[in-house]
Parts: structure tokens; sequence; C-alpha cells
């Protein structure tokens, strides 16, 4: 794969649609479709400047032009939104355009060359679009369950019930379609069946949270505890300046992680032993159950990552 020489940058804002991309140091701008001739052209771009290739995450959008530039030989990277976005505050920048976005995203790496990650493998790959669509099903019953109780509130669930119930049981077919997809794509690969034993062993964690880490924060492993944190978005930040001392807050991160880490954490808090006495300690220091759930679920994240690095199922030790 060839490396990035003399700070060659593309940066692409990718939509559905439209690649708009903006090269440095030359500050040319392109316009091109998304679509497989679009791809080869960004790949010839790439070829012809000796640039790396940087686009934010927005969804899957990115992931056909990531996937063909990997295959192709050309550096790409994935940046994050948020950081993207905190850049653009502090340049001062309020106006946005695809084009304007497309010179963000290159001047952010610029600044920091180390940012963003490389396209995970093609069963990782297919592993997070399944766990997505998995967790789109999920909140489509939960909105159908609203509306079914909805329907009994107002007196109208005799109009409906046919319907409810249909439509419930193909979400319910569908969720358990999906997870044994997962469960079979797991026990496929030797490293990600261990990686998913080891995981499902902290109590707390559970096939969702599993998947979702593995999915999510490939890098699970090959971190401290730290950059786990960091990434998974359960670092806090300080918010301290001369005399004033700030609350601290979690920020940016892997936002579909986060949330699965904040369920696990609830279980955790409850069901392993270690994490629930850790819990017991803030809530009698007088935490809030909001700052007791992120803590914990930012222990869940540390202690996931320090045994998939020795490659050690989790044991429980007494004090």
């Amino acid at each position: 794969m060839e490396k990035v020489t003399h700070g060659r940058i593309i940066g692409i804002d990718v939509s559905r649609d439209w690649l708009d991309i903006h090269c440095l140091p030359d500050g040319q701008r392109h316009r091109i479709p998304n679509t497989d001739n679009g791809h080869v052209a960004v790949s010839d771009l790439a070829h012809d400047q000796r640039a790396v290739v940087c686009f934010e995450a927005t969804g899957g959008q990115e992931w056909r032009l990531w996937s063909y530039l990997q295959d192709a030989g050309v550096e790409a990277r994935q940046v994050p939104p948020a950081q993207v976005k905190a850049f653009a505050r502090s340049l001062g920048t309020r106006a946005k355009t695809d084009r304007i976005d497309a010179e963000l995203i290159a001047r952010f790496l610029v600044f920091r060359p180390e940012a963003g990650r490389t396209l995970p493998a093609e069963h990782l790959r297919l592993l997070r679009a399944l766990t997505t669509r998995r967790a789109q099903v999920v909140e489509m019953r939960k909105r159908l369950l609203a509306q079914i109780r909805a329907h009994r509130k107002s007196g109208t669930a005799e109009l409906f019930e046919d319907i409810d119930v249909e439509l419930k049981e193909r979400l319910d077919v569908a969720i358990t379609e999906l997870e044994s997809r997962i469960s079979e794509l797991l026990g496929r690969y030797r490293h990600l069946a261990g990686t998913a034993r080891i995981l499902r062993s902290v109590p707390g964690i559970g096939p969702v949270a599993s998947s979702t880490l593995i999915t999510e924060l490939p890098e699970l492993g090959a971190l401290t505890g730290e950059e786990a944190a960091a990434l998974t978005g359960l670092a806090p930040v300080a918010q301290d300046s001369g005399t004033l001392r700030g609350k601290r807050a979690i920020a940016g991160g892997r936002r579909a992680l986060r949330h699965v880490m904040f369920q696990a954490a609830l279980v955790a808090s409850h069901h392993n032993p270690t994490l629930k006495a850790f819990a017991d300690r803030l809530r009698k220091a007088g935490k809030p159950h909001k700052v007791i759930v992120t803590a914990v679920a930012r222990k869940l994240v540390i202690i996931a990552n320090a045994l998939c690095k020795s490659r050690r199922e989790w044991e429980h030790r007494h004090p």
C-alpha cells in the first residue's frame, strides 16, 4: 500500500450521489459521482498524487469507496466526524457546504496525521452490517410496541390487533434470523470466536455487547485502557480553567458502541460482583445514576480490552 508523501492528502465529503474532493497542498477541487467510475477516478487521482485519502464516517455510504480504494492499494482513512467538527470550530468555520467539508476533512488529517482508522477486514464489515441491521430492527420493534400500548390506552386496540401482531411476529423472526447469522459468522473464524468467548465470560457483556465491541472496536486488545475508553467516548473530559473546576463529561467516541455499553453497564452493576461493588461505592458517595452507569461502562470497556490483550477469560477475585 502506498504511503502519503510530502503531506499530500485528498479529503472527500461523501454523500449518496456525489464525492466532493479537496486536494492538499495544491487546493484542487473536484466533484464526481459516487459511482464505480467515480471510485476509479478517485483511485487514479490518489495514485497520481501519491496521496492518502480521508473521509468521515457517514453511516455506511463511504464503505464501497473505501473498499475499492483498499483493493486498489490506496491508503484511505475514516476520520471521526466529532473531531472534524471540533477542528472546524477551532478554526472559526461556521459555514457548511460539501466543498467546505471536504477541505476541513483534508486539513484535519494534516493537523492530526495519525487520526482515523483503516478499513476492517471483509468479515468484520459483514459482521458490522449484521449487528447494525439488528439494532435497526430492534428499534423498529420498540416503536411498534409503543404504538400497541398507545392503541390499548385509546381503546382502538381491536382495530389494529391483527396488523400489530403480524408486524411484531415478523420483526421477532427477523431479529432471531439476524442473531443466528451473527452467531454463525463469529463461529466461522477462530480468532473472532475466541474473542467473543472472552467477552461473554464477563458478567454484564452478553451476545449483543460482545458482537458490537468486536465490530465497532476492532482495535480491542491492541490499546491501552485509556485509549479504549476514549474511542468508546467514555473517557471523562476535564473542564478546568484557572481556579474554576468544572464537572467531567464524556464526549465523542463511537456512539453505537457507547449506547450498547450503557445497557451492558446496567446489567453489570447488578450482576457482576466486582462492578456491583464498584457501583455501590459510587452510590454511597452520592454520585448521580448517570455518572455511576458511565463509570461502570468505562470499567467494562477497560476490562474487555485487558482480557482481549492477554487472551484470558474473566475470573472474579474476591478482595
